[in-house]
């Protein structure tokens, strides 16, 4: 099947985005042992507050690039958008033989909230004798947005003053109270206890390329992040297939709640899908010698 590299630039409104993959060409990422000869040049995910469209909404952008030195067999990349804790967004461009990707996106936000952008940038590399070898890296930005009454439009990624800090706290709390409510439900769906993981909100996986899962070296870890994101683009960005065979978006369903067992045997994800459905995705961690 032909691969067709697809540059994406969607205007989207917060409160609902529709993504559409084309399911003749439609990527799958797939994990290949990491190639230590090669390694990206630069790689970001960047959000930024534009302007005030009217007194009810203002403009964020939202741009995704990564850059190799030499062209490889295929690149892909594929972001996530979360504002306040709800999937919002997404992009996946992929490419044959090349070494540069970028993406752009425009999005009308209303009122004062939290987006956290998290990508997962990825590439083949073929080697003769049918040697195949892959690259990965995360990045990952955040920005608050305060859109009060009682203040002109802003927006910080760390506070700078006492203002930004209240509304950090005030932001995060909000998201969190409602993270929290959700992810204590799958727990207690499918009985499990905090104390045998380490919980990781999707949107933080990427401070584990220098942190380590229980038991596990750094590149153990980072192996078993490649396999995760190999699951997660087949059981969730792309679609979430019920019980009943119907199939539903991830868009504007709460984050997902990652379970790395203390153990180091297996890892679950928990996420509900649009109708309500709750989901376990199960990865067995590799038994290394």
């Amino acid at each position: 099947m032909k691969r067709i590299g697809n540059f994406m630039i969607i205007v989207l409104i917060v409160s609902l985005l529709i993504v559409n993959f084309d399911d003749q060409e439609q990527k799958v990422i797939k994990y290949f042992p990491l190639d230590e000869a090669t390694e990206f040049v630069n790689y970001s995910s960047n959000l930024t507050l534009l302007s005030e469209t009217d007194v009810d909404s203002y403009k964020v952008q939202w741009d995704v690039q990564s850059n190799l030195e030499d062209s490889i067999y295929l690149r892909q990349d594929v972001s996530l958008l979360f504002v306040d804790g709800k999937l919002k967004g997404l992009l996946n461009q992929w490419k044959e033989n090349a070494n540069k990707l970028k993406q752009q996106t425009l999005l009308n936000g209303e009122d004062s909230s939290h987006y956290e952008a998290i990508t997962f940038h990825h590439g083949e590399i073929h080697y003769p004798d049918d040697v195949i070898k892959s690259i990965q890296v995360m990045s990952h930005d955040e920005l608050y947005v305060v859109d009060s009454p009682h203040s002109p439009l802003e927006s910080f990624k760390e506070p700078a003053d006492a203002f930004e800090k209240e509304w950090k706290k005030t932001l995060n709390h909000t998201k969190l109270q409602a993270l929290n409510h959700y992810w204590n439900e799958l727990m207690e769906h499918y009985e499990l206890s905090s104390d045998d993981y380490l919980e990781i909100p999707l949107s933080d996986l990427w401070q584990y390329q220098q942190e380590t899962f229980p038991t596990l070296t750094q590149e153990q870890t980072n192996q078993v992040i490649g396999q995760l994101w190999e699951g997660l683009y087949k059981n969730y960005i792309t679609g979430i297939k019920s019980h009943q065979d119907q199939e539903y978006h991830a868009i504007n369903t709460y984050m997902p709640l990652i379970l790395i067992d203390k153990n180091g045997q297996f890892i679950y994800v928990l996420f509900r899908d649009g109708s309500g459905q709750n989901h376990r995705l199960i990865q067995r961690i590799p038994e290394f010698t």
